[in-house]
């Protein structure tokens, strides 16, 4: 598919509302669903991100409800995929328990995973951060390796994770216009030119997609599991690179680079990632000082690296 014919397909994608749900809902779907867990406290989790609900149930279970129709087959294809992936990835992903219908006023089906202990990355910020680079690294190579056969390519669904970045360029330009004055917008243009010129010519990989601070579980100050697996396919393993300019300080990012090997126009691809995101939530959050310095420190991180490649110092 063109680049002009994956625009046009996010375009037709749906603005689905919403659908909210409280403990009490969740309380009577465990009850019809699964008789076992009958009579466990259901409790909301502090952090329940964006594609879906989450509740705890019990100290072992959790129960995971699909916030809009947008994000059904995300959840779907969870449940089908993470336990073929679970023997080829070294750190825990979650554990699928089984589905659930729909009922009581909550519309889609629903699943119900093993509870994983710990705190994400955005709650435990660990001291150590070349260790989070090496188990993070760890985590992606692994995922180079898993089976593909079969498995779902980058596309509509995943929001292109994986896929073709020229997506975005559109949208990437326009968020460079509206920020002139604020970024340096013809540096950020030009790594933005060199990552569309550059594409993934090899047999597609597994990617998560989503390998954020939010998705990255932690226990007693290392990383103990990745979560949310909704945004994965197979694909250009470039977006899953952005963590190098989003979690870590100089000397982790060294070392990440050491630990994962990829090429340079792959590192190119995955600054592109990099700048997208940051861009994109600049521009809709500029009344936000704070989320408007997160970002610029790293569009910033962005320029001062492709400095340091240009004169040799570092990159692949």
């Amino acid at each position: 598919m063109s680049n002009r014919g994956n625009v046009e397909a996010i375009q037709r994608i749906p603005s689905a509302a919403r659908v909210s749900i409280d403990a009490k809902t969740v309380v009577r779907l465990v009850a019809e669903n699964f008789p076992d867990l009958a009579g466990l406290p259901v409790t909301p989790v502090t952090e329940s991100g964006w594609d879906n609900h989450t509740f705890r149930v019990g100290k072992e279970f959790k129960a995971r409800l699909p916030a809009s129709v947008t994000y059904i087959s995300q959840s779907d294809k969870e449940v089908a995929w993470l336990p073929k992936l679970a023997p080829y990835i070294p750190i825990q992903i979650p554990v699928p328990v089984g589905k659930g219908r729909p009922g009581h006023g909550y519309p889609f089906h629903w699943s119900v995973w093993r509870w994983i202990d710990g705190e994400t990355l955005n709650a435990a910020r660990p001291g150590d951060r070349i260790a989070l680079s090496e188990d993070i690294a760890r985590f992606l190579n692994a995922l180079l390796r898993c089976p593909t056969n079969g498995a779902p390519l980058a596309g509509p669904d995943n929001f292109y994770r994986g896929g073709d970045l020229g997506v975005y360029d559109q949208q990437t330009r326009e968020c460079l216009a509206r920020l002139t004055g604020i970024i340096d917008a013809e540096r950020l243009a030009a790594i933005w030119r060199e990552a569309l010129s550059t594409h993934w010519e090899r047999p597609p990989v597994w990617v998560h997609g989503d390998v954020a601070a939010g998705n990255l579980v932690m226990f007693n100050d290392k990383l103990r599991a990745v979560i949310d697996f909704g945004s994965s396919a197979c694909g250009d393993p470039a977006c899953d690179l952005v963590v190098n300019w989003t979690l870590f300080d100089r000397a982790a990012h060294a070392r990440f680079r050491q630990l994962y090997n990829a090429d340079a126009a792959t590192w190119a691809r995955a600054r592109g990632w990099c700048l997208w995101k940051a861009v994109l939530v600049m521009a809709e959050n500029l009344d936000s000082e704070s989320v408007r310095a997160r970002e610029l420190a790293v569009l910033n991180e962005l320029v001062s690296d492709t400095d340091h490649i240009g004169s040799g110092q570092t990159g692949k």
